[in-house]
Formats: C-alpha cells, structure tokens, sequence
C-alpha cells in the first residue's frame, strides 16, 4: 500500500511516495490484544471486585492499555519514504535509516521459506557498498509492489535468485544480511 505526497521543498514540488506495512497488520493485532485480555480482565475484575486487590488488576489493565497504545502508535508511524534525497525508513521501535543516493551498492529480494512449509514470501535486502544491511522489508510486513518501489528508486544492480531459499541457505549466501538471532544456527 502506497501513496504519493507533493512536497514543497525549496520552492519546487518534489514528489514523495510513502509506503506503509499491510493494514490488516493492525487490524489483527487489535483484534488480538482485545481477544486475550479482554477475558483475562474481565475474570480478574469479576474475582477481586469484592476484595481490596482490585486496584492491582486495575493498574495491570492500565499497563495492558498503554502498551497497546504505544504499539499502535508504533505500527501508524512506520514508513518508507522514497524521494529524491533516497530513501528513509522508519521502523516499528522507532529506529530511522536514511540511504542516500549512491550509497546502496546491491539489493537482493529472495523468496524465502516460511518456516517448514513450502509457503514462501519475499524478502528485500539493501545491501551498502561494503555488504552492510541497511533496509530489510519481509513479506509479512510489506508488499511485493512495495519492495519493487524501493528496488526500482535505488538505482542499482538487483540479485533475485531463481529459486526459493531456506533460512540455512540464505545465511550461508549473505550471512550478513541477517538480524543477529537468524545467524546462529539451531541444533536439532
């Protein structure tokens, strides 16, 4: 899902794409949180009510709220920003990451299998000149027109391997690439 902004910048209009996670992203979450706590309080609130540890519950159900809040103010904030300057992003934690024009050296989008299926979802990967990672987007999160946007503003060579990768073989083609945690090899 993608939209286009006219900026104003220097007295000239510039044109913006900003490209947003899946919305029904949120609309699970949502749904989530109200389906596993709603329950829970209302139990808890039903069994303390008579006795004084109600105001525990009800400071536990505020805590529960303001997570929420904040997740949800996470969620409504993370972006790509494709413009002329290049591209920024803004991640769920707040985290931004600008990669400017010439900086990228290669992006690779892979199809990745989920898990022990035989699903599999695309990934992208902006990959600086020295092989650093500076921009992954994940098919949970975001669409393939979305990650051809960003491929496509780059302006630089793009790898797509023709057959599905597994997580094993991803780490051993660009080990790099990966968050710390998918690096470590699990033993089974």
């Amino acid at each position: 899902m993608s939209e286009q902004t006219d900026v104003d910048r220097d007295a000239g209009m510039t044109r913006e794409t900003v490209l947003r996670p899946h919305r029904h992203l949120f609309t699970r979450g949502i749904v989530t949180v109200l389906a596993l706590t709603t329950p829970v309080f209302a139990v808890l609130y039903w069994l303390t009510i008579p006795g004084p540890g109600w105001p525990f519950v009800l400071v536990a159900h505020l805590v529960v709220i303001a997570a929420t809040i904040v997740g949800v103010a996470s969620f409504l904030n993370t972006t790509i920003i494709l413009g002329p300057d290049g591209v920024r992003e803004r991640g769920f934690f707040g985290r931004t990451t600008h990669v400017a024009p010439g900086e990228a050296g290669a992006v690779i989008v892979v199809q990745v299998y989920e898990g022990s299926t035989l699903d599999v979802l695309p990934q992208l990967f902006v990959a600086s000149k020295e092989g650093r990672l500076l921009i992954r987007m994940r098919g949970q999160f975001w669409s393939p027109g979305d990650m051809e946007h960003v491929a496509e503003e780059l302006d630089v060579p793009v790898t797509r391997p023709e057959e599905p990768m597994t997580l094993n073989q991803l780490r051993r083609a660009w080990p790099r690439l990966l968050y710390w945690f998918e690096r470590i090899r699990i033993v089974r």
